[in-house]
């Protein structure tokens, strides 16, 4: 308790420094001398043995944990880690993955990279990387399999319970920003855009040139999922749709040399095309930069579902020792003025949490032609499509890994040869419910939460005994909400359920190909581009 004490008031004093530096010199340099005066005595004369890289973490966290979750510390690793994110390559074993404490989990291996050669399937539990048992390892068990190009490793994973081994060779990775397109029936051309890398805008704009030769005489662009990254490749791919010298947002900061106004600089490829954009609830920033400006503009239909609503801008600030913090430094503005952040962190509610801006504050905007949007809780689309949202029963189920899971038993227990015969049943569905049962899927919502809470405040005002009939009661009747959740976002969690079983027979490629015939809010946007008058009447 007593070092937890220390920590505590050690990031306190850091976080003061930084609060008072751009008001006061002189606080800053005498907080300076407060901080690094502690922490010599701390380290010289504590009871127990102390670490100082472990005491400046943990206060470096103290610091941080209470501004907005962008604002983040990064060592010297996470540096590099970000430097190849943006890059677009990287050498490496060609799988997303997730790291436990005691096992690596494969989540998705890339088509003819080094892990879907070495044999590895979504699921595969990596328990041991060459001589070391992950059960064992302290440290990120991650960066065990990065290595130089054309070295080798030998993995033990578990599959479906049975131990097995392979040798995988590391070589060079590409990461696409745009890793399919297509020309649809009726001259569509179709793009999945999936991240804003130092890549993006050449991708995006050579797929859609050669959409172009090939006959395409509309355009979807997919950003779902897409979650961002560089602000100027967003630029860059609006400008590919829009007039040289247009302004597609600004940004606001306190700091006035923040404040600037990014506009296209570039000639466009095509601003006469018709344009559909597809977003959902995990298109964020940059994602939500390109939508909203093209929406604000009057120069695509947006499809989909409401976006994630981030309107912060950070940039990376070198520190000492090869480490970096990446700082929040403004919120961004779409050309109609409006600011699109959900979540307020700058005020909080008294659980600590940030404030959602509740609909009935949202201001209204126009666009360039008139129209009217809105800001403060992510892009609307023009066109709202069910199975695009994200539901708490199916954020829930994301969350707790349960349709990754059944995709990975299902993979194992049926076979399939062609991704158009597939569609996922009613019969599937049911058999999804009993998965649940079987493995005790459960979670809170935010009401049960706002009970369980009042249930604890009701003891200390000796009320609990005369409640905890009702409380159960009303533990009860969310329970048979919950079950009914289920079945009433029926459509949302199927698609979902396709999606990731369909990656598991046919890679991102037979996905795409699937989905460009079958999905909800693709079909929508087929449909919306080949009726000229809607298509019209939406944007005016």
């Amino acid at each position: 308790m007593k070092k937890r004490i220390i920590i505590s008031a050690l990031a306190l004093t850091v976080f003061v420094t930084t609060v008072s530096f751009k008001s006061d010199f002189f606080e800053i340099a005498k907080q300076i001398e407060i901080f690094t005066t502690m922490f010599k005595e701390l380290n010289m004369n504590y009871v127990d043995e102390v670490t100082p890289a472990t005491l400046m973490d943990r206060a470096i966290k103290g610091m941080l944990e209470d501004l907005d979750p962008y604002t983040v510390y990064w060592n010297e690793q996470e540096v590099e880690d970000a430097r190849i994110k943006n890059s677009g390559t990287y050498t490496g074993i060609g799988a997303s993955v997730r790291t436990l404490k005691d096992k690596i989990i494969v989540v998705e291996p890339y088509k003819d990279y080094p892990a879907d050669e070495a044999g590895l399937k979504a699921g595969d539990e990596i328990i041991r990387i060459g001589n070391t048992d992950l059960s064992d390892f302290d440290d990120d068990a991650g960066e065990l399999l990065k290595g130089a190009t054309g070295t080798t490793v030998e993995l033990t994973y578990l599959r479906q319970g049975k131990q097995e081994t392979t040798t995988l060779t590391r070589k060079k990775v590409a990461v696409k920003a745009v890793p399919f397109y297509k020309l649809l029936e009726d001259n569509i051309g179709y793009i999945v855009l999936t991240k804003f890398n130092r890549t993006t805008t050449r991708e995006t704009k050579a797929a859609l040139e050669a959409l172009k030769a090939d006959g395409a005489t509309k355009i979807i662009l997919d950003l779902r999922g897409n979650p961002g990254g560089l602000l100027n490749e967003a630029i860059s791919v609006v400008n590919l749709f829009v007039p040289k010298g247009e302004v597609i947002t600004t940004t606001k900061s306190v700091i006035e040399k923040y404040n600037r106004s990014y506009t296209t600089r570039n000639e466009p490829v095509d601003t006469e095309i018709p344009l559909v954009v597809l977003i959902n609830g995990r298109s964020a920033s940059a994602s939500e930069i390109v939508s909203g400006g093209l929406q604000d503009l009057d120069r695509a239909v947006v499809v989909g579902a409401r976006s994630f609503g981030k309107g912060l801008v950070q940039r990376p600030k070198k520190l000492t020792y090869g480490t970096q913090l990446k700082v929040t430094i403004s919120r961004y503005y779409t050309p109609s003025g409006r600011c699109i952040q959900a979540l307020d962190y700058w005020n909080r509610d008294e659980n600590g949490d940030p404030i959602r801006l509740d609909p009935k504050e949202y201001n209204a905007f126009k666009t360039k032609g008139g129209r009217t949007v809105y800001d403060g809780g992510g892009i609307l689309p023009d066109i709202e499509v069910e199975t695009a949202k994200f539901s708490s029963i199916t954020t829930a189920l994301l969350k707790d890994n349960a349709i990754f899971d059944y995709a990975t038993r299902y993979y194992y227990k049926n076979s399939m040869e062609d991704p158009s015969s597939f569609r996922f049943t009613e019969e599937d569905f049911q058999d999804f419910l009993r998965f649940l049962k079987q493995n005790d899927f459960d979670y809170e919502t935010e009401t049960e939460k706002e009970f369980a809470e009042a249930l604890r405040r009701s003891e200390d005002e000796d009320l609990k005994k005369e409640i905890e009939a009702s409380y159960k009661q009303l533990m009860s009747s969310i329970g048979r909400a919950k079950t009914k959740a289920l079945e009433d976002k029926k459509a949302e969690i199927m698609s979902l359920l396709s999606d990731e079983i369909l990656k598991r027979y046919f890679y991102r490629d037979g996905l795409y190909n699937h989905q460009v015939k079958n999905n909800t809010e693709i079909l929508e946007a087929i449909a919306v581009l080949n009726d000229t008058n809607r298509y019209a009447r939406i944007l005016k």
